[in-house]
């Protein structure tokens, strides 16, 4: 990569800078691959195939695939320098630091997939790895239905809800479906509203005539440069959004978001990680108050109850599919100042079902 970074340096007499540029990123990201192609050769069959969502790594013995949302062990092995090497060319490639004080690395592979990864010591046997391939074909709410993980019913709910400017938070665990359930609902806005975008790693992809994408991004080896969500939450409320969409809630940003919806932005639509509905509002409740300012609790818990209107619960359901559990509309507080929801579709063994009349 060094070798790259000196022919990229600038342009020639015959190239203008602007085209030396646009060299230079080809040869980077063609030299990135073949490096990445190398190291990574034992798995790469299996990158390949489209029925992988899922690759983990627990050291370069011990690899596992996700295939139609089951893990199977996978007989191959990785070179341990190799795999090091690969996480090395990765965390160039991508600009962030990855040595012995900064053990964590988080970025994408030129195909959009994923990659998370944990050194030793911090990891116990080498380097853990997982990579969550990017999903080349969204899916469509009519796919859901078909699917199973949407009836019919549910899914004219939810557009009923995303049509009239209701905040939406869908919950669930790790790997339950909620950036693709995310991607689907912000597909059913208007098409001419204005969509913005914010995330922590780029995966919903929307493909609309005006969406603004934004990304965190975490410091440098000095600790300088980092943008947080929070800061990209207060960028936003001054670009004109007309629905904001939030990849993930998962820290201080939480308040931010809850005024926000609670003072004319509507329509917002975010994930959190939350076993239930009312979990996902508790939870919701407990990173606003990361934010640090006194917030009396009472107060918190109203503006919240205020701000989300409906709330998807997805899971993994048996034999691997993922599929919506539960839609609830938010209430009032309680009168001892509980959060209260409204079940209005749960999950049966028929299906996922109306419950009440909301």
């Amino acid at each position: 990569m060094g070798e790259v970074s000196r022919t990229c340096s600038g342009g020639t007499e015959s190239e203008p800078g602007a085209s030396a540029h646009r060299r230079c990123v080809v040869i980077q990201s063609a030299a990135y691959e073949r490096a990445l192609l190398r190291f990574l050769e034992p798995i790469a069959p299996v990158l390949a195939q489209p029925d992988v969502s899922e690759v983990v790594i627990n050291g370069p013995s011990k690899i596992f695939i996700e295939r139609r949302g089951k893990l199977e062990a996978f007989d191959a092995e990785l070179d341990p320098e190799g795999l090091l090497g690969a996480l090395r060319v990765v965390a160039q490639y991508a600009g962030r630091p990855l040595d012995d004080e900064f053990p964590i690395l988080e970025a994408h592979l030129p195909d959009g997939a994923r990659l998370e990864a944990v050194l030793a010591p911090i990891a116990e046997g080498g380097p853990c790895v997982a990579i969550r391939k990017h999903q080349l074909t969204s899916l469509s709410a009519e796919k859901l239905v078909e699917l199973g993980a949407l009836s019919e019913e549910a899914l004219a709910y939810l557009q009923q809800a995303v049509a009239h400017q209701e905040n939406i938070l869908v919950s669930g665990g790790t790997g339950s479906g909620k950036t693709s359930l995310l991607r689907v609902l912000a597909t059913m806005s208007d098409p001419d509203e204005r969509l913005l975008v914010l995330e922590d790693a780029r995966e919903l992809a929307l493909q609309r005539n005006h969406v603004v994408s934004l990304e965190t991004r975490p410091a440098d080896a000095r600790g300088r440069g980092r943008i947080t969500m929070a800061d990209l939450l207060k960028a936003t409320l001054r670009l004109r959004p007309d629905r904001i969409v939030m990849g993930e809630v998962r820290g201080a940003e939480a308040l931010d978001l809850i005024q926000a919806m609670s003072t004319g932005h509507g329509g917002c639509l975010s994930t959190i990680h939350a076993s239930s509905p009312v979990g996902a509002l508790r939870r919701l409740e407990t990173m606003a108050l990361l934010a640090g300012y006194d917030v009396p609790l009472t107060a918190l818990r109203a503006q919240v109850a205020l701000a989300i209107h409906v709330v998807v619960q997805i899971e993994r359901l048996a034999g691997g599919k993922r599929g919506v559990t539960e839609i609830a509309r938010v209430l009032p507080l309680s009168a001892h100042g509980e959060y209260e929801v409204e079940t209005v579709f749960l999950r049966t063994p028929e299906g996922l079902l109306r419950e009440g009349r909301a």
